[in-house]
């Protein structure tokens, strides 16, 4: 029986947690794929490319956050064993040293992994997002090959037989503002400096305008799409784990880094205050209050840790002893008010 009631409860609490979690991240997940695609691009031909790559971004979005899926999941549980009367069931069977082992197990498994998310997984599916999220947006500036052809804005229109990966086959092309005409065999897509360039190899090029008339045979010629600058990978905060931004050169990297080990201290709180809800047998309605009240109390302190990391980053009388005394006087006031308020 014992046994029976651990896991359930265990079941239960990361099943809503997971439910949470999984509706936040879909929200997420199409908030990202529009803001690349940003309205102005085609979706039909890389919607495909841009959902599964924007799926590469959401573990570095989880870790913010846990500490509220764990409230939420926490007061759905509550919710459940009041509402069915399990929860006296509960109290009956389950001794004060299973609840303290059970309490143990899951506050572990969450810290474990929270740190594995936020130090391992995150920064190397971050990196491989930021890579491919470049290659798309980069792609994207150039536009979209549609029924062989490729029209990049007014400059230049690419007609072609085959294609594959940027090279296209048997091409036809036209550069308008040079009134250039040209056949080869292939043209690439390549990187220089800032610019896009394409690569034409084995080919003839006509030119008519006011300027030169001439026809010329070429195996390579290369045309520079100059007001088109395609964007370099930076090294952000996200692409670093707590050890790295502390060491970090930039002092608002290291700060990053302060505000990562709070938050560690943070889900520790959370975790303490949602283990004593999900046991609490009291009337639904001051449950709902109190909840609601605990909820917000939790986003104040998210709210006032980033107003300490603003004054951390720009003011020199603010130290990183004075983040952490402030924060932690914060916390320990938290769980005093929260156990309060869950008496």
């Amino acid at each position: 029986m014992i046994g029976r009631a651990r896991s359930y409860i265990i079941y239960n609490y990361f099943k809503y947690i997971l439910i949470i979690l999984l509706i936040f991240i879909g929200l997420i997940w199409l908030s990202q794929i529009i803001r690349i695609l940003e309205f102005q691009y085609s979706i039909s031909n890389q919607i495909i490319e841009i959902a599964s790559t924007t799926l590469l971004a959401l573990p570095s979005f989880i870790n913010p956050l846990v500490p509220f899926l764990i409230l939420i999941g926490s007061f759905m549980l509550n919710s459940k064993i009041n509402n069915s009367n399990e929860i006296i069931i509960f109290k009956q069977y389950l001794s004060a040293k299973a609840f303290k082992v059970l309490f143990q197990f899951l506050i572990f498994f969450t810290f474990i992994f929270f740190i594995i998310n936020n130090e391992i997984i995150s920064n190397k599916f971050y990196e491989k997002y930021k890579i491919k999220e470049l290659e798309i947006r980069n792609n994207l500036k150039l536009g979209s090959p549609i029924q062989n052809e490729f029209h990049i804005d007014e400059i230049l229109s690419i007609f072609f037989e085959k294609k594959k990966d940027n090279t296209f086959y048997d091409i036809e092309a036209i550069i308008y503002d040079q009134n250039q005409f040209i056949i080869s065999d292939s043209v690439i897509i390549e990187l220089s400096k800032s610019n896009f360039n394409l690569v034409f190899f084995n080919g003839e090029r006509l030119i008519l305008n006011e300027i030169e008339k001439s026809k010329t045979v070429f195996d390579k010629f290369t045309y520079t799409l100059e007001s088109k600058k395609y964007e370099e990978l930076l090294m952000d905060k996200d692409h670093y784990n707590t050890l790295e931004l502390i060491l970090h050169p930039q002092k608002d990297y290291r700060n990053h880094g302060y505000n990562k080990i709070l938050n560690y201290f943070i889900l520790l709180l959370v975790s303490l205050i949602s283990l004593k809800i999900i046991f609490l047998y009291r009337n639904k309605k001051n449950n709902f209050l109190d909840f609601s009240f605990i909820f917000i109390l939790i986003l104040i302190v998210q709210i006032l840790n980033s107003y300490f990391i603003y004054l951390l980053n720009n003011s020199s009388s603010f130290s990183v002893i004075h983040y952490f005394s402030v924060n932690l006087i914060i916390l320990t006031s938290t769980i005093l008010i929260s156990n309060k308020i869950l008496k």
